[in-house]
C-alpha cells in the first residue's frame, strides 16, 4: 500500500478517535459582547470603569461562557445603535441583549431561547382602580413608555394604533408624569420598573398588575462577520439557554443587580437614565 496513502488513513482514524481535538480547532477563547449601556438591572455602564459594561445580562453570560472554557469581555461601545453597528461589523463578535428583528437576521445569528426574557407590565399609582386585564383594557385610557423601551414587532404594533402612549425620554421621566397624574399608567419592564422605582424611591407608591402587556425576549446575538462565530459555539451557547432557567439562577442574578443599581444611586445623589 502506499505509504502517504497509509498515513493519510491512519491520521483520519486518529482525528476520529479524538472527537474533543476536533471540536477544539477553530474555538474561540475570548469573545468581546457590548449591549445597552443603560438598561439596569439588565445591562450599564461600570461607575468604576466606564469602559465595561455590567449588570444581570454581563453575569449570566460569564457564568455560562466560564461553563464552556471561554472568557468574556464586556465592553461599552456607545449607545445602543453604536453597539449594533460594532456587532454587525465583527469588530466585535456578539451583542448580549438584543430584540429579535427580521432586519437584522441578516447580520446576526440569533441564539434559542433568549437569555432573558423582559416582562413589561402595566404600572399604575398604588389605589389605582385602572382595570387591566390584557392590553385592549388600556384603549381610552392615557399612558407612557420610555423611548428606550425594546417590545416585540406585534405588540409595537398594537400600541402604536391602538394605544394614546406618550414617550419619554427615559423611564424616570414616564414614572414621573405618572405619579404626578398626567398619565394613567406606564408600560415598563418587570425588573427595570423595579430598579427604577427603587432608586427613585417610588417602590412604596406604585403597583403592577401581574399579567404582562408583552414578553420580548434579550437574546444572545452573533455577529454574522465574527471570527468567532461557528456551529460549536452556536450549538454549545443553545444548549447553555436551555439549561439556564431551570437552573434557578436568573431570578437571583436579577435581584442582585437591582440592588447593585440600587446602591450605585445612592452613593452620588442621581436618577436611573433608563
Amino acid at each position: 500500500m502506499d505509504l502517504r496513502r497509509l498515513y493519510g488513513r491512519t491520521l483520519l482514524l486518529g482525528l476520529t478517535l479524538l472527537p474533543g481535538l476536533a471540536s477544539a480547532v477553530g474555538k474561540c477563547e475570548r469573545l468581546v459582547v457590548t449591549g445597552s449601556p443603560d438598561a439596569p438591572p439588565y445591562l450599564w455602564q461600570d461607575p468604576q470603569n466606564p469602559k465595561h459594561l455590567i449588570g444581570a445580562s454581563a453575569d449570566l453570560l460569564q457564568q455560562v461562557a466560564g461553563e464552556l472554557g471561554i472568557k468574556i469581555e464586556m465592553l461599552y461601545a456607545g449607545k445602543r445603535a453604536q453597539a449594533l453597528d460594532e456587532v454587525r461589523s465583527g469588530r466585535m463578535d456578539m451583542l448580549a441583549d438584543a430584540p429579535l428583528t427580521l432586519n437584522e437576521l441578516e447580520n446576526l445569528d440569533y441564539i434559542h431561547p433568549p437569555l432573558l426574557e423582559n416582562d413589561y407590565l402595566v404600572w399604575t399609582r398604588k389605589g389605582s382602580t385602572l382595570p387591566y386585564s390584557e392590553a385592549n383594557d388600556l384603549r381610552g385610557h392615557s399612558g407612557a413608555v420610555s423611548e428606550k423601551s425594546r417590545m416585540t414587532r406585534e405588540f409595537g404594533t398594537f400600541a402604536e394604533q391602538q394605544l394614546t402612549l406618550t414617550r419619554t425620554p427615559n423611564l424616570t421621566q414616564a414614572f414621573q408624569k405618572l405619579l404626578l397624574g398626567e398619565v394613567e399608567f406606564v408600560l415598563a419592564g418587570r425588573y427595570s420598573g423595579m430598579a427604577a422605582a427603587q432608586a427613585l424611591g417610588m417602590g412604596n407608591d406604585l403597583q403592577t398588575y401581574p399579567q404582562p402587556v408583552d414578553r420580548p425576549g434579550l437574546f444572545l446575538a452573533v455577529s454574522h462577520n465574527s471570527a468567532c462565530n461557528d456551529p460549536w459555539l452556536r450549538g454549545q451557547l443553545a444548549k447553555k439557554m436551555t439549561e439556564l432557567p431551570a437552573s434557578g439562577l436568573t431570578e437571583a442574578v436579577l435581584q442582585r443587580n437591582i440592588e447593585r443599581w440600587k446602591s450605585q444611586q445612592q452613593q452620588p445623589a442621581s436618577t436611573p437614565k433608563q
